[in-house]
């Protein structure tokens, strides 16, 4: 597995029925034990800490100590110069459903392991 968050994960029901839809959702997969681990709440009870899909979320590198603001959207979205990242990508599968304050593990493509800590997340208005 890619992405490893330390925690429990939650995704919005609209969250979940959209990531359902897509390659590797229903087989074996990082998605896929995402979908089937996750808590499936109303958007109307997401607690605003909780990172979701076009949610903006700051976090800080451990080993850097810099700090990154992403937002997760869908593959065909990406735009990394503006910080929009995959949610299927190694960093946005450890980031969905985390909460401000948990730690988030993935590998960078070069192997290498990378950890982040969730400082903030704005939802899009």
């Amino acid at each position: 597995m890619n992405a490893v968050t330390l925690g429990e994960r939650k995704l919005t029901e609209l969250d979940y029925g959209r990531l359902i839809q897509l390659p590797g959702a229903m087989g074996v997969s990082p998605l896929a034990d995402l979908l089937g681990e996750a808590e499936v709440v109303e958007a109307s009870d997401m607690p605003e800490d909780i990172v979701t899909m076009y949610a903006q979320v700051q976090v800080e590198d451990l080993a850097s100590q810099r700090r990154h603001c992403f937002v997760l959207c869908y593959p065909g979205q990406t735009e990394p110069r503006d910080g929009y990242i995959s949610v299927l990508s190694p960093v946005g599968m450890a980031l969905i459903g985390t909460r401000v304050g948990a730690l988030a593990s993935w590998h960078s493509p070069s192997g290498a392991q990378c950890q982040a800590k969730v400082l903030a997340v704005v939802r899009a208005a």
